[in-house]
């Protein structure tokens, strides 16, 4: 997953990765940029029974930790600077489901309205509220978190995430953007599941 985003141009210098291990913890990337780490270099260990964070673990790991307490549902986590998605949040536009993959993020993408660093559980929890159920949430001035049943859904709701915010930006530019309608939505929610692992495979054939 840390290779697939950095291969499709969704992290930079920085981002983690991670997977829920077991009921009482997850396991994190370290920080570091994900497409220089190698396999001996994964996945530092994080319980979500402690009020205190491990050495050598990004101090973002607050919002896996908060998201993980929060979501059972949740399995993975990416964070990551989509672009497109951090500019049209900053200048204040919705992103909405105007294309069927849309949907996976939720009836509108929240915006999380700080700008700065997660370092502390308060925010970290904070984040978390404002995601909600939704499947991804954008950090004002500072890329993305998503979320799925696997890393590999996060990471596909990740690039779902971007090309959603395209569409958006192009619709925006030469018309009146027309999401989907309830049944519309219904239906590609219904079959998100079934459309995430195929965009997971696609990404991982990116690499």
């Amino acid at each position: 997953a840390a290779h697939a985003l950095d291969a499709a141009g969704l992290v930079t210098a920085f981002g983690h990765v991670s997977f829920r291990d077991g009921q009482d913890g997850f396991r994190i990337t370290p920080p570091k940029p994900l497409g220089s780490l190698g396999p001996d270099e994964l996945l530092s260990e994080v319980s979500l029974t402690e009020d205190e964070l491990p050495g050598g673990v990004p101090g973002e790991a607050w919002i896996h930790w908060a998201i993980y307490k929060s979501r059972p549902d949740v399995g993975g986590i990416c964070r990551a600077q989509p672009p497109i998605s951090t500019a049209v949040t900053s200048a204040g536009l919705p992103i909405l489901p105007l294309h069927g993959q849309g949907a996976f993020l939720g009836e509108e993408v929240p915006v999380y309205d700080d700008a700065r660093l997660i370092r502390g559980r308060k925010a970290g929890e904070t984040l978390a509220e404002n995601l909600g159920n939704a499947g991804g949430i954008v950090m004002r001035g500072n890329g993305a978190v998503t979320v799925g049943t696997s890393v590999g859904a996060a990471a596909a709701r990740m690039w779902v995430l971007e090309r959603s915010a395209e569409v958006n930006q192009v619709a925006v530019s030469v018309g009146t953007p027309q999401p989907l309608s309830e049944e519309e939505f219904a239906y590609w929610e219904s079959v998100s599941e079934e459309i995430l692992e195929r965009i997971w495979s696609y990404l991982k054939a990116s690499q």
